[in-house]
């Protein structure tokens, strides 16, 4: 799994359905370490071994939800949970893994013509604030919120929001703004910025 983006900065990040569309970062084929000469930054906070994660847990806004795998859509854009799924996360399984090297990528949806989904309450969240992800080999990675931004879904900044390898780093990333239906859906993404500050377990 490599654990750099690659790639022009011009292809479209779609969150698939009703709710999503974005730009974002495109990639190459396939995914590696750090290359030739190249070395990881020192280790002056915690980084953790790749493990997929489960759970994540926001308890400042109620977020308590499953996480999940999603891929690439038919198009070639990062995909979303499906709408059956909305109360689950979606974790971008060709990006890092929470508390590696690198921004950790989850997506999820706002909500549906039913109601609110598990990333509804994202633009409540205020810097500092604590987020959990537990991961399958037991030990558990702890962000810290840096920041929330709303951005247009054509000018989301996509070097910020995938290109940062200097430390492991959380993205979550949901639908925001006016509605404008059809195939646009909301007007922008709200993107929640966050870094590792601790780990616990196995």
């Amino acid at each position: 799994m490599k654990t750099r983006w690659t790639g022009p900065a011009a292809i479209v990040l779609a969150l698939v359905g009703v709710f999503a569309v974005g730009a974002g970062l495109g990639w190459e084929t396939g995914w590696g370490g750090f290359g030739g000469d190249e070395k990881p930054p020192p280790h002056d906070f915690p980084v953790l071994e790749p493990s997929r994660p489960r759970k994540i847990e926001i308890p400042s806004i109620g977020v308590e939800a499953p996480v999940h795998g999603v891929g690439l859509a038919d198009d070639g854009s990062i995909a979303v949970p499906a709408l059956h799924l909305h109360n689950e996360a979606g974790w971008f399984n060709r990006g890092p893994t929470p508390g590696e090297f690198g921004p950790a990528i989850m997506v999820g949806h706002a909500d549906t013509r039913d109601g609110p989904a598990v990333f509804y309450k994202l633009p409540k969240l205020r810097a500092g604030a604590r987020i959990e992800v537990t991961r399958r080999d037991g030990a558990a990675a702890i962000f810290e919120v840096n920041s929330v931004e709303r951005f247009d879904k054509a000018k989301l900044p996509a070097e910020r929001v995938y290109g940062d390898f200097s430390r492991p780093g959380l993205r979550l990333i949901t639908c925001g703004g006016q509605w404008r239906g059809g195939s646009i859906g909301y007007a922008d993404n709200i993107v929640v910025f966050a870094s590792l500050v601790d780990t616990k377990g196995p």
